[in-house]
């Protein structure tokens, strides 16, 4: 049997929401069940339990896995009298409609039994125990009707068909403490490269047709575009050292064989590669690593793989040495640029972590390492500069965008704990919504503390073992300001 995690156990709390109509004053009040295991949570509603009165057990079945209703499955609900005798046996094969079931018990003594119910499907398999249920002589030995609890109504069916609503709950734990900033993401160290023209020239109209264009991935010696030299703009240069480096080249040629057959000395060959050397040296740094073909006119070639963040370049237009034609960046590592407040300065370490959030998105990235916290406070801004290095295998991250970057002090607090997604601002107060029973949530003003990113530490407004509603809270919010029950009314 699994662990029941928690059980709420409601009886003779209000009239259970198992009919309507004319046959309401036939039903006395009954009770609920809320509870959740690892696999499953139940929510159930019946009337009051009675010799000779059949009942009918409104079951709703949520699998908790991803909280949506089991489809199918057999249930069987076993009660067990405290005193000894036969159980009674109610099953089920298969829901009326998806994850409400809604078996009839009949009871012949009154006493106390404790149910077992038994969950048997592809969704969940789950053994559920719910002591204590009273069955009563007759209807005039119920005790006083209790007044049914207020809080926000908002039905299961309404819950099945809200994406994205977990909960969870409430537990004694520690979180690192935090603090948020601003900051933006950079490329890393050797991840940018900006390539510009080592000369002036033309661009070459057949050079361009295959040069990449923003947005696209290159390799690195990838051919970006072709640039004819313009004579008065060191082409004339170029032609010069193109003849120089050959005039070494074969005096070097000649004086190599000179020297082997001893015509020349020791010196006067090294005095040749020494000439060559230098030749090739000048022509390499005139046009930037890149080599004059046969035809006189300069290949670029992209000196970092990457993806073009930017292309400035018009084909047959003039462009002046140094003039920026390309931005290469691979982002496939970038750097967070955080500009930490003076007075958390003290509270940096290296080894404080960093969780961040691009604007406008809900992901959660973290980042890899702090590659460095400065060690001056910036005197206008009153910050300090720390960078943290963050993977980016998919490119989710673009370089340039803005983050909240939630940074670690490295120092832990204890306390309540719930995922900080269920924490909620209504008019800069943090609240949270507390799921009490199946069908009904109430709002909790809370005073949060140490945030990691993930988790909050909640000082005041929640106990542990608290459901807390952690995905669509929002729609909790806007069922509790209408009243109305909704219109496909609650299906039993």
């Amino acid at each position: 049997m699994r662990a029941l995690t928690s059980v709420l156990l409601a009886t003779l709390a209000g009239t259970a929401c198992l009919g309507g109509g004319a046959n309401d004053d036939a039903e006395p009040p009954g009770g609920s069940v809320t509870l959740w295991t690892d696999s499953t949570e139940l929510f159930m509603e019946y009337s009051a339990l009675i010799v000779g009165r059949p009942v009918k057990f409104a079951i709703h079945l949520t699998d908790i896995t991803d909280f949506a209703p089991l489809q199918s499955g057999r249930i069987t609900l076993r009660f067990v009298p405290q005193g000894g005798g036969e159980p009674v046996i109610a099953t089920q094969p298969a829901p009326r409609v998806a994850g409400i079931f809604g078996p009839t018990a009949a009871f012949a003594r009154p006493g106390v039994y404790d149910l077992l119910l038994l969950v048997e499907s592809e969704q969940a398999r789950d053994s559920i125990r719910i002591p204590g249920m009273r069955v009563y002589a007759a209807a005039s030995d119920l005790p006083a009707q209790a007044e049914a609890g207020g809080g926000i109504a908002f039905l299961k069916e309404q819950q099945w068909r809200t994406p994205g609503f977990p909960s969870v709950f409430a537990e004694e734990g520690e979180v690192m403490e935090s603090f948020e900033v601003a900051g933006e993401v950079v490329p890393a160290a050797g991840r940018a490269a900006d390539v510009a023209a080592p000369i002036g020239g033309m661009i070459d109209v057949d050079g361009t047709g295959g040069s990449p264009a923003p947005g696209q991935w290159v390799r690195r010696g990838q051919l970006l575009l072709v640039l004819t030299p313009a004579l008065g703009d060191g082409g004339s240069v170029f032609a010069q050292s193109r003849r120089e480096l050959r005039e070494a080249e074969d005096e070097h040629q000649r004086v190599t064989r000179l020297y082997a057959v001893e015509a020349v000395s020791q010196r006067r060959l090294r005095e040749s590669e020494i000439r060559l050397q230098a030749a090739r040296e000048a022509l390499a740094g005139l046009s930037g690593g890149d080599a004059l073909d046969v035809t006189g006119k300069l290949a670029i070639h992209a000196p970092i793989a990457g993806v073009v963040a930017s292309r400035r370049i018009t084909p047959g237009s003039r462009v002046a040495p140094g003039e920026s034609l390309f931005r290469i960046v691979d982002p496939s590592l970038v750097w967070l640029e955080v500009h930490v407040p003076a007075g958390r300065a003290a509270a940096l370490s290296a080894a404080s972590g960093a969780t961040f959030r691009l604007e406008g998105g809900e992901r959660l990235y973290r980042a890899r390492r702090t590659v460095s916290i400065g060690s001056v406070v910036d005197s206008l801004t009153r910050t300090l500069l720390v960078l943290y290095e963050a993977a980016n295998p998919d490119g989710s991250i673009k370089v340039g965008a803005t983050a909240t970057i939630t940074v670690g002090t490295g120092k832990r607090v204890q306390g309540v704990v719930v995922p900080g997604a269920a924490i909620l601002d209504e008019d800069g107060r943090p609240i949270c919504y507390v799921q009490v029973e199946g069908e009904r949530f109430e709002k909790r003003e809370v005073r949060i503390g140490a945030n990691d990113g993930t988790y909050v530490v909640v000082l005041a407004g929640l106990r542990s073992g608290d459901r807390v509603v952690t995905g669509a809270a929002y729609q909790v919010r806007l069922a509790s300001l209408s009243s109305a029950v909704p219109a496909e009314g609650h299906e039993h």
